[in-house]
């Protein structure tokens, strides 16, 4: 972590201690670091039996963040349940290819690998799903369209076509995108029948950004849930609840001379803690 981003590092340590309080409540949630590495080694070296019972408790575990990231490609056209049996391949593919002697934290290592399992599904498996309402919206929709472009000559807007039809202008939208044909990241970009393939030229840099945040977000929450109570409470109320320095002294009932030693300590922790 770069020096200069360290307010913004202790921010996200404090949004990241809600998540991990959310994700503790869940059923899926996910067990401690011991728990997880116990487990990855019965399913990788334990009988067929073991391993099999053994994978099947981290996915059980491992659902809630399955679902977190599975949650980030919903109104896409894929239904929901397909998403997550497909980020589940993911957690299965990291169960059996995490380094146990590297001493990562499993969720930090599966994120990218359900990433990516969803994102090669979006792009490589065809058409999208189209639901019923939007399939039956945007016939609705083309009709609307044609019946005023057939008799006022004119090209209707989307917020006007909505308004026809009763729906909000981002339904009329997405059931417009639905009914438009698919575009595959392997057609030519140019049009040539050998050109450059459409996908070659396709910058993934939200995909990147979204995977690094990720991991940043889980190996932040996991620094900040090691720290005292203390340290804890001081990022929660420095910079989840923008106390100030004096302030937060005031809640913990010590001197503000005191927090802001603390803070630097904190940093410390945090560099250390994200080499």
């Amino acid at each position: 972590m770069r020096k200069g981003n360290d307010g913004n590092a202790i921010q996200m340590s404090a949004q990241a201690l809600t998540v991990e309080r959310e994700r503790s409540m869940s059923a899926g949630a996910e067990k401690d670091f011991s728990e997880n590495r116990r487990l990855i080694g019965i399913a990788q070296s334990g009988s067929e039996r073991e391993a099999e019972e053994a994978t099947a408790e981290l996915i059980r575990l491992n659902t809630g963040l399955v679902r977190s990231i599975a949650l980030r490609f919903r109104d896409r056209g894929v239904d929901f349940e397909d998403l997550m049996q497909i980020g589940t391949i993911g957690i299965i593919k990291a169960i059996r290819s995490f380094d146990l002697e590297r001493g990562t934290c499993f969720s930090t290592y599966a994120v990218p690998l359900i990433f990516g399992e969803l994102r090669r599904h979006m792009r490589d498996e065809g058409p999208m799903k189209v639901g019923r309402y939007y399939k039956k919206l945007g016939v609705a929709l083309m009709n609307m369209k044609n019946r005023i472009l057939i008799e006022e000559g004119r090209e209707p807007r989307i917020g006007e076509l909505a308004t026809l039809c009763g729906v909000s202008a981002e339904e009329a939208a997405m059931a417009l995108d639905a009914m438009s044909p698919m575009i595959s990241l392997s057609d030519s970009a140019y049009g040539d029948e050998e050109g450059v393939e459409l996908g070659a030229i396709l910058p993934d840099e939200e995909s990147s950004s979204q995977i690094e945040r990720l991991c940043d977000r889980i190996a932040l929450g996991q620094a900040v849930a090691k720290m005292p109570p203390q340290w804890q409470k001081i990022v929660m109320l420095r910079f989840y609840r923008n106390m100030t320095q004096q302030q937060t002294a005031d809640q913990l009932g010590i001197t503000q001379v005191k927090v802001s030693r603390e803070e630097k300590k904190i940093l410390e922790f945090l560099r250390g803690e994200m080499v």
